[in-house]
């Protein structure tokens, strides 16, 4: 235990500290020296409850995750008192709070929860209304004894001096009488308070929800441009180039937009994983195909850096039940990091095998390593390694973070190990075993974008986009690739040019003038020649409402800007065979 300050006055009250972290209970010490209280520190849950039976405390800012005794059984114990069964409990947590998680906290006592990183402001804020609240609290049980007093003034002064009764009451009255207007004034002000926290409750909400409205807005603010810089470098990558230096320059135009691109992404994916509004698409996923996904994804990038990748997989049959998007994303994350923190000719290994009910996959190589004192929060929001000392490789601090809630919402565990800088590192995913069943394929459908693969040319396409840069250079893509191409830049024309020259495909932007791209949907939907058309939403928006309103709408793909050529290109091809069987 460790009390904050060198003296106690009398007017101050104790405020408990509770973090088996000694560089957190410093920063909250720092952080709430500014209310003038006693700060008591307490390093665990066991010490926490030695403080508790010494003194007493207007809160408790206790952390949830601390070994042996966590916080959620320390304020088991706490409430279990009946001195402390009203101590009020702040939670202090670093990872998301699930509703169940959140509830349970409220039922062992918990008024709050603030999350790690601390907000200084918020946290005062805090800590000072339950602060005032005690102090009030202990202020009322004063006048209370007074009236104790008070009364038993009364009973004496009725025995003994019958005579004065009638003067002795008009005085106690008196004195109840300002008792009870302190005590309304005191309610009124608990009222306030009350109502104060209220809209400062309000005001949160109402950040978080504009934040993920500015990140919406700038990811798409952001691909808009994006999307034509790369239709752009695909026409160039078609076109003889003579010039090394022309090259070179368009491969480097390809990496960062590339790099940015999923610097857009992330930014989406802090909102998400804050929000815990990440939904999972399950199927049986054979871990083989996981590890050959990843792995085309991060092929240009070991090239670069002309890495060794060696692959080791005892038994290609293990599946899981798992979405094979997310899963790729989260083994493609980690084979990116252990690219880019890895120098120029090194070797990255991936290994996947059975280990009791689990499949572990396991990521090692021979990098730059990562510093002991740093593996305890590599998975927290927003931790990198440190720029200065290990060559700043860019990115938001979020993979990782994202990697944990990833392999979490699957049921499996991620851990990372490194002996230190100069050392390398390895990553370790497990994930729950799925028993593998008979599975019959489906070999007929009649949805339009369920055709051959097949590739064939020659589609009628109809592009529509605002953004003169993005319309010119997909067209010219497109009639690269043998198509007849149709443009429009606006709504209604596009409305215009469908009806004339009824297109196999029509390409939307969405945020178009005059009309927009799901009013343009819904129209051609409406027409008797736009039903079996194929509709393809291409917008910079790409969150799951806005997914969801282009199905709504009618469109059978939702595309985000920058588009992928070759993803396009392998789209459109499997789509004359199904436009055929709607002639």
């Amino acid at each position: 235990m460790n009390k904050a300050g060198d003296t106690q006055r009398e007017d101050k009250v104790n405020v408990l500290l509770v973090d088996d972290q000694p560089a957190r209970l410093l920063s909250y010490q720092t952080i709430l020296a500014e209310l003038g209280q006693n700060l008591v520190l307490a390093r665990s849950g066991e010490e926490a409850l030695r403080c508790l039976m010494e003194d007493e405390f207007a809160v408790v800012l206790l952390d949830v995750s601390m070994p042996g005794m966590d916080g959620f059984e320390t304020a088991s114990l706490i409430h279990e008192h009946p001195r402390f069964e009203r101590t009020p409990i702040i939670f202090v947590t670093g990872v998301h709070v699930t509703e169940l998680d959140r509830m349970k906290g409220y039922k062992l006592g918990a008024v709050d929860y603030v999350y790690i990183p601390v907000v200084p402001e918020i946290l005062r804020s805090k800590v000072s209304v339950l602060v005032e609240l005690h102090c009030q609290r202990r202020e009322l049980q004063r006048l209370n004894r007074s009236l104790a007093e008070a009364n038993a003034r009364l009973e004496l002064a009725n025995t003994n001096l019958q005579a004065e009764k009638t003067r002795e009451l008009e005085r106690l009255n008196k004195h109840l009488k300002r008792a009870n207007a302190e005590l309304e004034q005191t309610n009124r002000v608990l009222q306030s308070e009350v109502a104060e926290r209220a809209r400062a409750e309000a005001a949160l909400k109402d950040a978080d929800r504009q934040k993920d409205e500015f990140l919406a807005v700038l990811a798409h603010e952001l691909r808009n441009p994006l999307a034509p810089i790369r239709n752009a470098v695909e026409i160039m990558r078609r076109s003889a180039l003579a010039d090394p230096q022309l090259v070179w320059s368009r491969d480097v135009i390809e990496r960062q937009v590339k790099h940015l691109t999923r610097l857009v992404d992330d930014l989406l994916d802090v909102s998400r994983i804050t929000r815990g509004n990440i939904n999972l698409s399950r199927e049986a996923v054979p871990v083989a195909t996981i590890v050959a996904r990843a792995i085309e994804t991060i092929q240009p990038l070991i090239a670069e850096q002309r890495h060794e990748l060696v692959v080791e997989m005892a038994d290609e049959t293990l599946e899981v039940d798992g979405d094979i998007t997310r899963l790729t994303q989260v083994l493609g994350n980690l084979l990116n990091n252990a690219a880019k923190y890895t120098d120029p000719g090194g070797t990255i290994r991936v290994s996947v095998r059975r280990e009791g009910t689990d499949v572990e996959i396991r990521v090692r190589d021979n990098g730059i390593g990562i510093p002991r004192d740093l593996l305890p929060r590599l998975f927290q929001l927003f931790t990198q390694v440190d720029a200065a000392a290990h060559r700043a490789q860019g990115g938001l601090g979020i993979g990782l973070a994202l990697v944990r809630q990833l392999v979490q919402m699957h049921g499996g565990s991620v851990t990372a190990y490194s002996d230190g800088p100069g050392h390398g590192s390895e990553f370790l995913i497990r994930l729950p075993l799925r028993v593998r069943q008979t599975r019959v394929t489906m070999t007929s459908s009649s949805h339009p974008l369920d055709g051959t693969d097949a590739t064939r040319s020659g589609l009628c396409i109809l592009l529509a986009d605002d953004n003169r840069d993005a319309l010119d250079s997909l067209a010219t893509l497109l009639q690269c690739d043998g198509h007849e191409v149709h443009t429009a830049a606006d709504g209604a024309e596009a409305l215009e040019r469908a009806a004339q020259c009824r297109p196999n495909v029509i390409l939307l932007d969405i945020g178009m003038p005059k009309l927009d791209g799901y009013e343009v949907a819904r129209r051609i939907r409406a027409e008797p020649w736009g039903k079996s058309t194929v509709l393809i939403a291409l917008t910079g928006w790409g969150q799951d409402e806005d997914r969801r309103r282009s199905r709504e709408v009618g469109f059978d793909t939702h595309l985000v800007k920058p588009l992928d050529p070759d993803a396009l290109s392998s789209l459109l091809a499997r789509l004359p065979m199904a436009a055929a069987r709607e002639a």
